[in-house]
């Protein structure tokens, strides 16, 4: 239902590909689904940790070993895709994903149990489908309106992103976080069902393949995904653990609404910048924008720390989005162009993302070197003057389709 709601809201919009348009429909499909899944509760994970007793060095503690986990778990993902395809990939990550939200649901009654499974069933999850997700993207693209599909993708992926956080918030308010979920959980098994409409768009039963692969194209984007993968751990699980300690300490489930709200303000930004962005990066504007974009969003992690009402948060929150929207669509677009050129897709989306997993590394253990010497308030405003000038590390991309 959702997939033809998204094909009659769309195809006049990719007028240009008419032919295949049921393959890229059925990606929108799936990916909106889970997205809502993922910020219908893992916005709140960190947040719902530390309400249930765990410390933050703990917390940190933990993700730290969960991106570690990542990295070989992104070299497994890739073997997976390449023997049985990217889209039987995503399946299998959606299937994971329901039992590891279910069973977090129940960490007050297992304790920390209840996380380690958690955890190691949504990295795996987490490992499989973004790279699965990636490369299935990166094959069903029209090459030359790229910039458009990806703006359509960020538009679905920010109007998820803008209403689950709410949604989730009121869930948590009324039935408690547990119950939150149990509902993410729905939402990831019924994202598995459009990915059964349409063949594999890769050849199958291949193996990961080392030798002639051109080595000088990882190179030149290694540092941007450490960048990447930085900022991923400064906007996604430092931010609202800040806004929940820094902001509203003593709000309990209260907290998870206001973070809900302010997460879902950004929506109108969002669409309106990645529509924008589209449009440049299919002129041939993406490299500059990959450039201002990141300068900005250093800006942006520069100034979290002087934050401290709900206005500014709303404030910091919009020039985030439309800063690292920027970055993020050039970007991709410039991956997806190496990914075709380098003739070993998997095998240079496999490398770029266990780069950006090495990133999040670095990130946790700058944000507990952060917090040990400054306390939980004071270490978290540290460190985002640490994320400003780490992040900076994506523009150092070097991408051939932005030098033409």
């Amino acid at each position: 239902m959702l997939k033809n709601i998204i094909y009659s809201l769309l195809e006049k919009r990719h007028f240009w590909r008419y032919a295949s348009f049921s393959e890229i429909a059925e990606l929108y499909a799936s990916r909106t689904l889970r997205t809502a899944a993922i910020h219908l509760a893992s916005g709140f994970a960190s947040v719902y940790l530390y309400q249930e007793g765990y410390g933050l060095p703990w917390i940190i503690s933990f993700w730290l070993l969960y991106f570690t986990l990542k990295i070989p778990f992104t070299f497994f993902a890739g073997h997976l895709a390449a023997w049985f395809g990217p889209k039987h990939g995503i399946l299998f990550s959606n299937l994971l994903s329901i039992p590891a939200m279910a069973v977090f649901g129940f960490v007050p009654e297992l304790g920390v149990w209840a996380i380690i499974i958690w955890g190691i069933l949504t990295c795996l999850s987490s490992s499989i489908y973004q790279l699965c997700y990636t490369i299935d993207f990166s094959k069903v693209k029209d090459a030359k309106h790229a910039g458009k599909e990806i703006a359509f993708m960020n538009i679905l992926d920010k109007i998820a992103v803008g209403t689950t956080p709410l949604l989730g918030g009121v869930i948590a308010l009324f039935f408690g976080p547990q119950v939150v979920m149990w509902v993410a959980a729905v939402f990831y098994a019924v994202a598995a069902l459009p990915l059964l409409l349409t063949i594999e768009p890769l050849h199958i039963y291949q193996r990961l393949m080392y030798r002639g692969f051109r080595w000088s194209l990882a190179l030149k984007s290694i540092l941007s995904q450490v960048g990447i993968g930085f900022d991923v751990v400064t906007t996604g699980t430092a931010w609202n653990l800040f806004i929940a300690i820094a902001i509203f300490p003593n709000e309990g489930d209260d907290a998870y609404v206001m973070l809900g709200a302010l997460s879902s303000v950004t929506i109108v930004a969002a669409i309106a910048a990645s529509y924008t962005y589209g449009k440049l990066i299919d002129r041939r504007q993406g490299g500059r924008l990959l450039r201002y974009s990141v300068i900005g969003n250093a800006l942006v992690h520069a100034s979290r720390p002087f934050a401290v009402t709900p206005a500014s948060i709303v404030g910091t929150n919009i020039t985030n989005e439309v800063a690292t929207m920027g970055y993020t669509m050039a970007y991709t677009r410039g991956l997806f162009d190496t990914a075709d050129i380098s003739g070993h897709r998997i095998l240079y989306l496999v490398l770029m993302e266990a780069m950006a997993n090495l990133g999040a590394v670095i990130a946790c253990i700058a944000l507990l070197i952060c917090i040990s010497f400054s306390g939980n308030d004071g270490g978290l405003r540290a460190f985002f003057f640490v994320a400003a000038g780490f992040v900076l590390l994506i523009g150092t991309a070097r991408f051939q389709l932005y030098r033409r």
